[in-house]
């Protein structure tokens, strides 16, 4: 029963809100249209500021990946995530995570078609996911966008909190699915 319930405010509450968005704006006297398209043209504006800063965090991932740096660095702390009770496979998907979202979903896609989404690695892989943030890619757009330059603590804290997601989904992973 709750089940079906939750299955139908799942499925109506986008339309739900893109009809009742416009409505409250007509309700208050809002020019909704207008309002629109200059949200629009104000987000496309935002969209081409922070390009060169998309655009720079791509070419430094690459280069980390392509140059074996990624590799090096795994090999170095597999040891340390091995003793945590993290297998060997997930080390890449944990160092890439910070930097790019879609790169990790790449990655742990491949270790579910490898290890299969039931098993430890894939049950750990996504969690990972779930608990960690693509810490740089969100101080590249979104800090870029609105101009901010000094935001060493927000890398620390970021990194941090990271690490935390990191040391929790092992924790959780281990007393849950081992």
């Amino acid at each position: 029963m709750f089940l079906s319930i939750l299955d139908v405010i799942s499925r109506w509450a986008i339309p739900m809100l893109l009809f009742l968005v416009p409505l409250w704006g007509i309700i208050k006297k809002v020019p909704v249209y207008e309002a629109f398209v200059e949200g629009a043209e104000e987000g496309f504006g935002v969209g081409v500021k922070i390009i060169p800063f998309l655009v720079g965090m791509l070419v430094s991932i690459s280069v980390f990946r392509a140059s074996g740096a990624l590799d090096v660095v795994s090999h170095a702390c597999e040891p340390l995530l091995v003793r945590l009770g993290a297998p060997a496979e997930v080390l890449p998907l944990a160092f890439m995570r910070p930097l790019s979202g879609s790169g990790v979903l790449g990655m742990a896609t491949e270790l579910m078609k490898t290890f299969g989404p039931d098993s430890f690695i894939g049950r750990l892989a996504s969690t990972m996911q779930g608990s960690t943030d693509t810490t740089f890619y969100v101080l590249t757009v979104y800090f870029g966008s609105v101009g901010i330059s000094k935001y060493r603590y927000s890398v620390i804290t970021g990194l941090v909190a990271d690490i935390s997601g990191l040391i929790a989904s092992i924790y959780i992973c281990n007393a849950l699915f081992r």
